[in-house]
């Protein structure tokens, strides 16, 4: 029987799929690519693929820590449980900056597509539209907002097969040379920034409270993801290179959109433009998702406001933290700077897989279904990427990192007394 302040349990090995593709494919390829394209050319797709090369192996890493901690939190359990607290916390906190600066990307890129596609408002009020209706879409349960989040990534993936194939035809190898004209340390950044684009996998086993059989599902939907996303990235991307090369797509805050427009195939540039539309209305549905139930796990443990932990009666939803996501990603939609957030975002969730891979390492043995080689490499994966990022956005994630602390601190102080 459920437990009163317990989730519901309604999410399937499609379900879950499904939310982790969600995650995924939005932000990271529509609008990433053209950052890390500006910092190392063509060479971006090798960036692409050690990137989701490290993603694998910190996936697996969650996927046999989730099958045994099948609760909502994710890492933030994870390194409470074979940890300490400190690590625990870090890792949720890490994990709120991470998701909420990202949802503010993401919210803002929505409404640059959709205003392309519909220009019936202004980009910024297009998004304000967005963050409140997918907001209390959330409120009303998991089925409803898992059976929403399936029809946005099915036509998401739709078109991006659509633009793949219209590509194909017209690539150019010219457009390849010269590879790396920003050498190893810009394919390094590349990595760092386009890591951002995999990381929606961790909103699987941040929502393993509301997952069926979690200790089966957990890592099969993880696997599926991940690789699901690797071939479908590095498809886009090379006929993306191939159409309009990496200068073009540096350029523009839009590449995809730019290479569609340099196409010929009936309604490419509509198509990707909706899919676009969709992937973003995806990723930012799964952020709330993610979020909130950080949020409720947090609060559960006093490292947040207790109140955060309330779910709703009826529709079994952390209903305070859904609103209260809401209500951040719209600060800072109207408040964000695009890039720097991109990074800011990519350094503190590399911290956040750095305590995974630790907390998968510190797993009796008997748990450790894929061994200590796989954590172990995604903890250095993670570890380089993170130094390759500008210093200044390392101090201000380390500075975030501390603020987070003294609020921890404050929150102990106020409700365990």
């Amino acid at each position: 029987m459920r437990k009163k302040n317990e989730l519901l349990r309604a999410l399937t090995l499609k379900d879950t799929v499904g939310v982790g593709l969600g995650a995924i494919i939005g932000a990271g390829i529509f609008v990433v690519t053209g950052v890390a394209a500006g910092v190392s050319g063509p060479a971006f797709i090798v960036g692409l693929i050690i990137a989701g090369v490290i993603a694998s192996f910190n996936g697996l890493s969650s996927a046999q820590l989730a099958a045994v901690y099948p609760h909502s939190g994710g890492t933030y359990e994870y390194g409470y449980q074979l940890l300490s607290p400190s690590f625990g916390f870090s890792a949720g906190w890490m994990f709120l900056i991470s998701k909420l600066s990202a949802a503010g990307v993401v919210a803002i890129g929505f409404g640059s597509y959709f205003h392309q596609l519909l220009p019936v408002a202004s980009p910024m009020l297009i998004s304000v539209v967005a963050v409140i209706f997918l907001t209390v879409v959330n409120l009303f349960g998991i089925k409803k907002a898992g059976l929403l989040n399936l029809v946005i990534v099915t036509f998401t993936l739709l078109s991006l097969l659509y633009l793949i194939f219209s590509g194909i035809p017209v690539v150019e190898k010219r457009n390849f040379t010269p590879f790396t004209p920003f050498g190893i340390s810009g394919i390094a950044e590349a990595a760092a920034l386009l890591f951002f684009a995999f990381t929606g996998y961790a909103r699987i086993a941040t929502l393993a409270e509301e997952v069926h059989h979690p200790e089966k599902t957990i890592p099969r939907a993880v696997i599926i993801t991940i690789l699901s996303a690797i071939l479908l990235y590095a498809a886009v991307s090379v006929v993306a290179i191939g159409v309009v090369g990496a200068e073009q797509m540096a350029a523009s805050t839009s590449p995809l959109q730019v290479v569609a427009n340099a196409l010929t195939t009936p309604a490419v540039s509509s198509v990707v433009t909706i899919g676009a539309s969709t992937a973003m209305l995806g990723v930012l549905l799964s952020q709330i998702l993610g979020i909130s139930r950080m949020m409720l796990a947090m609060g559960r443990r006093n490292d947040l406001p207790p109140f955060f932990q309330k779910i709703h009666s009826r529709y079994k939803v952390p209903h305070l933290g859904i609103l209260f996501t809401g209500l951040l990603i719209l600060l800072l939609t109207l408040t964000g700077s695009f890039e720097f957030i991109v990074r800011a975002a990519s350094f503190t969730i590399l911290l956040y897989y750095s305590i995974t891979n630790i907390s998968a390492l510190r797993q009796p043995r008997t748990d450790q279904r894929y061994g200590r080689v796989i954590p172990l490499l995604g903890l250095i994966g993670c570890l380089v990427m993170s130094v390759s990022l500008p210093l200044n956005v390392i101090l201000v994630g380390v500075g975030l990192l501390i603020a987070g602390f003294l609020l921890r601190f404050l929150f102990h102080r106020i409700w365990n007394r």
